[in-house]
């Protein structure tokens, strides 16, 4: 007789537990022993417990490689689901065995838990019970999460018409769900008591956006409110606001943006000129031409409009980004005047918002929704299709991918879908953001989703004063030696990489389903070194976390102050100058309604809805050797120095940057 102790770990959630009967079957190196109904007398299998069961086998199993969890019937009871968290195996020559579970078991079925130990497919080459176990989990898988075509243009997304259809292991926790409707359901309903979230009239004055919300308030959007019509600070917004990734150094003006010495003689001074300032690197542009010809919404039956501009930066010798001239479309011309530091102010702040305005646009619709929220869908849903639970990567990878497709579910559902809270309160709208989207896939490269690359491409890698570039390269570092310990311990050359079918396909399946197999976007679709893995799965987690922060974090800071960044504008650009007034400029600026919705919006993304996982958290012991296990604390050792850092620079500075702490970075796109 061999004489086997199992311990069952359960979920601390409150309904984790389940009135269902539960066997257990060990699958040995040697013999499979019998199924084994775990004690249906008393309470077990409660939320928090770590139930032991005491077993006694014929003979020794051998190495424990499997186990099956049975989950039947039990007498009268209706069907219950059941989070087990983990199950332990002690044999009789002393050996513990682990078998991560961290998932819902629902309905009458068998679940077929590997050992934890993690496994490349080359090294089950001659264990053809192993092999199947393998591909039968990512048939299953493949059955769960499939590809759906969103839009023609778009990377594909999870087939699912709203997020209540979502297999219940992706879904957001009960605490989350409560506190996500919660925070949307109190934002909605003070607003509405106002009056604000229907009313379609302009705004009588800037003051009455304090009334909106009278309570909820942070130290960035109260300095954003005091601050917004200053330079320098519309200027700082390129490099630490709500999108870090626009700006660009300018080595030479655009033939289509007509600007000269004397036009920008009031701020460059006599001491120098605009050809001198080129050729010293302080002269950057950001330049929306994207924007161009974007269809505009309509809300309230009234037209919106969209504008494309140029706006034309200097780097002053006081370290301080400011504005030089903006053009506010792309075809030059005498109806399209360029707006300088010297026009009226009425003029200048209207040039400056209407600037914003079109940040708004591309933050939302790229460098937040799409470079991290879609991109971030495809990884998981190809991480979830191709890379069994066995996998050293899907262990590494799937805490980066936490609530991904719960979010993204809910934002095509309630947030950008037709009649959302975008479609209500954004000039683009749907119609332009589909559009944006769309161009922008045309152009996406491996370089844009790759922070440094992406910071050398746009010649900002030295920027004094560039706080999400300092904090962003930290993390990549940090994200990359932890990578880069998982990925050594694992494969041995690159060989083992190249030989990986499994990797393979999930390196394939992103470049096929998520960039639509354009190469030029330089999106790899075999991975061959150690190198190339480590870059490519630093970018996912980097992506799916850091950058996700970096974009979406300071939304309620930035916008919640409409002026700073209206959503929308009820009427096109000026074709001349000196016509601006504050009566005028109301008029133009978003409703009351269109502001509200927005305000609401960015209210609700701002803020992680509880059940938080800060980067480097890994509560779910998925990896259970010991050098995986080293290479975490390590890790988690690295962001906290990072955050001590940034802690420590941020006490002297008027607006912190803390978008990029770790302590407050998500490890997944999960709101």
């Amino acid at each position: 007789m061999a004489a086997y102790k199992i311990q069952v770990v359960t979920g601390m959630a409150l309904h984790a537990r389940t009135l269902d009967s539960i066997s257990i079957t060990l699958v040995g190196s040697l013999a499979e022993g019998e199924k084994r109904l775990l004690d249906p007398f008393g309470a077990d299998l409660l939320p928090g417990a770590a139930d032991v069961y005491h077993f006694h086998e014929k003979k020794d199993l051998g190495d424990i490689q499997l186990i099956r969890l049975h989950k039947e019937p039990f007498s009268f009871f209706p069907e219950s689901s059941w989070f087990c968290k983990k199950v332990t195996v002690d044999s009789p020559a002393g050996k513990m065995y682990h078998f991560p579970c961290y998932r819902w078991i629902e309905g009458y079925i068998t679940v077929e838990l590997p050992e934890g130990t993690a496994t490349l497919a080359s090294a089950e080459v001659h264990n053809s019970f192993l092999l199947k176990q393998r591909k039968n989990e990512l048939k299953e898988r493949q059955e769960t999460y499939k590809w759906k075509v969103y839009h023609t243009a778009f990377p594909r997304c999870i087939d699912v018409e709203d997020a209540k259809e979502l297999d219940s292991n992706v879904k957001y926790s009960t605490t989350k769900l409560l506190n996500f409707g919660l925070t949307l359901g109190t934002s909605l309903l003070e607003v509405k008591l106002k009056g604000f979230l229907t009313c379609q009239e302009s705004w009588k004055s800037l003051q009455d956006l304090k009334r909106v919300f009278w309570t909820h308030k942070t130290a960035t959007s109260e300095y954003v409110s005091q601050h917004w019509e200053e330079d320098a600070f519309f200027g700082y917004q390129f490099l630490n606001g709500v999108d870090p990734t626009m700006i660009k150094k300018c080595n030479k003006i655009p033939d289509n943006f007509p600007v000269t010495d004397s036009t920008l003689a009031y701020i460059l001074g006599p001491e120098t000129n605009l050809a001198v300032e080129l050729q010293r690197g302080k002269i950057f542009i950001a330049d929306f031409k994207i924007l161009e010809g974007v269809p505009a919404n309509i809300l309230n039956g009234r037209q919106q409009y969209v504008a494309a501009p140029l706006c034309l930066l200097y780097l002053s010798p006081q370290d301080e980004m400011i504005p030089l001239a903006i053009q506010l479309n792309q075809t030059p011309g005498p109806e399209n005047p360029i707006f300088l530091p010297s026009d009226s102010e009425w003029d200048w702040l209207l040039a400056k918002m209407w600037v914003r305005n079109s940040n708004f646009s591309t933050q939302q619709a790229l460098s937040h929704f799409l470079h991290t929220h879609v991109f971030a869908e495809v990884f998981c849903i190809s991480t979830l299709r191709q890379l069994p639970m066995a996998h050293p990567l899907y262990k590494l990878l799937i805490p980066h991918h936490r609530d991904t497709l719960q979010i993204n579910a809910l934002a095509r559902e309630v947030f950008i879908g037709p009649g959302g809270s975008f479609d209500k309160g954004a000039g683009i709208g749907v119609a332009g953001l589909t559009e944006l989207i769309s161009r922008e896939m045309q152009s996406v490269t491996y370089t844009s989703i790759c922070i440094a690359d992406d910071l050398k491409s746009r010649e900002v890698e030295s920027l004094p004063n560039f706080y999400y570039r300092d904090d962003g390269l930290k993390i990549w570092s940090a994200i990359e030696s932890y990578v880069s310990g998982i990925v050594d311990f694992y494969y041995k050359g690159d060989k083992s990489i190249q030989k990986d079918q499994e990797l393979q396909a999930w390196v394939r399946e992103i470049f096929k389903e998520g960039f639509l197999e354009r190469q030029s976007s330089g999106m790899p679709s075999s991975l061959q070194t150690r190198a190339e893995l480590i870059k490519y799965l630093t970018m996912v987690i980097f992506t799916s976390s850091a950058q996700h922060a970096a974009v979406n974090s300071g939304q309620f800071d930035f916008i919640s102050w409409m002026p700073n960044t209206p959503g929308t504008m009820r009427q096109p650009p000026p074709k001349t100058k000196g016509t601006a007034t504050l009566e005028s400029v109301l008029e133009i600026l978003p409703d009351v309604g269109a502001t509200t919705n927005l305000m609401v919006t960015a209210r609700v993304l701002s803020d992680e809805p509880g059940d938080r996982r800060p980067l480097g958290t890994y509560p779910d012991e998925l990896f259970t050797e010991e050098e995986p296990k080293r290479c975490i604390k390590a890790f988690q050792e690295r962001l906290s120095q990072i955050s001590a850092e940034i802690e420590s620079r941020n006490e002297s500075l008027p607006v912190k940057y803390n978008y990029m702490n770790p302590k407050v970075i998500e490890n997944s796109v999960s709101i």
